[in-house]
């Protein structure tokens, strides 16, 4: 013969027991999907100058090419008059990548049309900020790339 408080009790149980149950299932849904749409947090190298592994004699005038630089793309080209210049390759736009246009000396984003100078000033399309220009010199025959 079973009491009230027993079945009371068994009742609270078993409530209790699916109550977690469910919510131990809702969470392993739900953690994975958090996860990716909160990417976790990483830390940027902080090297401040790069050797590359690009000869200076590789970088024909008027051409450039993208390079790493502390894990991000960097523009590396040579202007017709045949210096050596290096901005971050990143649009200040919508973060595609940008590329040198030989033909026309500039830098431009084909996402949205965007325009930089050899400088990395903004001059037409949507960018709102320049481009970040970074020093580089050439030692030997290698190149190398610092924050400016």
């Amino acid at each position: 013969m079973e009491t009230a408080t027993t079945e009371y009790s068994r009742r609270r149980w078993l409530t209790f027991l699916l109550g977690t149950s469910l919510g131990a299932t809702l969470v392993s849904f739900l953690y994975p999907v958090l996860r990716y749409l909160v990417p976790p947090e990483t830390s940027e190298p902080s090297l401040s100058e790069v050797e590359l592994d690009v000869k200076a004699s590789d970088i024909a005038p008027n051409s450039g090419r993208i390079v790493p630089f502390s894990g991000k793309p960097v523009i590396l080209f040579r202007t017709a008059a045949g210096e050596l210049r290096a901005l971050t390759a990143t649009c200040t736009h919508l973060a595609c990548t940008v590329q040198y246009r030989g033909d026309r000396s500039d830098i431009w984003c084909a996402c949205h049309n965007g325009v930089y100078d050899t400088n990395g000033t903004n001059i037409s399309g949507p960018p709102p900020r320049p481009l970040t220009r970074l020093d580089v010199a050439v030692r030997g025959e290698k190149i190398v790339i610092r924050r400016a």
